[in-house]
């Protein structure tokens, strides 16, 4: 691990070199959810298609869309893909568009906290950092925070979700990042305001929020000119079910994909079909090494460009570009 990088191998590969690996994780991740899965085994049934027909990234237009509302439509357990003597951990949220529950094996804990180990490092978190994390520890992607932050060897203060809390440790602790929710940081501007207190005079350099219903977070400005941070973003939707697939960096112009972990597409909005590099359009992602809950072809919902021009920070990865680039 360097400064700047938590895999400088993958983070800096060759475009060519990413490629082939994500056509060969793709090939196998389609084989393992046609074959393990109940839910895509009707779905590929439905329109003829296999792991045998991905020959070339291209091929994954083969394979049918998958939306929110497919997912909230079947049981869980029918898009499980393992006996569940196989799952290591439950997760269970409560949304507005309903409820979701997630299972992980071991694989996939390790995969989504070295995703979110990654996104750490990018903003500048290393052994050094005091950090809180706000939020209920029952939600999986909390957890991934803590694992990855204590794996970074960074002191881990759990702020949990009652202010009085917050309070006190604001004052006992000197944290220089947080890692919350746009809700949650601001009820904390909010409660310290109320006791005469300003979030400015704390030492917090980096803001770190888990968007739940989009790339970005419309509390942003506010945020960062009520406490002075620097806010880092991580899609943090209940159906990705981790918070680490996509991440900025210090140069904060769009956002990484992490592509040995999730291909992306981006297709035309209200259609099926691709766009031009550079094009807006709707984000697509599939899963290249999900185990228990492979997403295939997902529609985000999330209106995005492709960029993949060489970035500052030196990573390889395309960047997701929002309508308003840099948030």
């Amino acid at each position: 691990m360097s400064d700047m990088y938590a895999n400088p191998e993958i983070e800096t590969m060759p475009r060519e070199a990413l490629q082939a690996l994500q056509l060969k994780r793709l090939q196998k991740a389609v084989k393992w959810a046609g074959e393990k899965s109940g839910f895509y085994r009707d779905v590929f049934a439905k329109v003829g298609v296999s792991a045998a027909d991905i020959q070339a990234l291209s091929d994954i237009r083969k394979l049918p869309f998958v939306t929110p509302l497919d997912l909230r439509s079947r049981d869980v357990y029918d898009r499980l893909t393992l006996p569940l003597s196989g799952v290591l951990r439950f997760s269970y949220q409560e949304q507005p568009a309903g409820e979701f529950l997630q299972l992980y094996t071991s694989g996939d804990v390790a995969h989504n906290v070295e995703m979110m180990l990654r996104g750490l490092v990018a903003a500048g978190v290393n052994r050094t950092s005091v950090v809180g994390v706000q939020g209920d520890l029952s939600d999986s992607r909390l957890l991934d925070v803590q694992y990855a932050l204590e794996m970074l060897g960074a002191a881990v203060v759990p702020l949990g979700t009652d202010y009085r809390r917050w309070l006190h440790l604001m004052d006992c602790v000197s944290m220089d990042a947080i890692v919350s929710t746009p809700q949650l940081i601001m009820q904390l501007v909010i409660q310290l305001q109320a006791v005469g207190k300003d979030i400015a005079a704390y030492p917090l350099r980096m803001i770190f929020s888990l968007n739940d219903m989009g790339l970005q977070n419309l509390l942003q400005r506010h945020v960062m000119l009520r406490s002075q941070a620097r806010v880092y973003n991580f899609f943090a939707p209940p159906a990705l079910g981790m918070a680490g697939a996509l991440f900025s960096c210090p140069a904060q112009q769009g956002q990484h994909v992490q592509e040995d972990y999730w291909y992306p597409e981006v297709i035309a909005f209200g259609t099926d079909t691709p766009v031009e590099e550079g094009q807006m359009g709707e984000l697509v992602l599939t899963s290249l090494m999900a185990e228990a809950l492979p997403l295939i072809r997902f529609r985000t919902g999330q209106a995005v460009s492709l960029c993949c021009e060489p970035c500052a920070c030196g990573r390889t990865f395309v960047r997701a570009m929002t309508p308003l680039q840099g948030i």
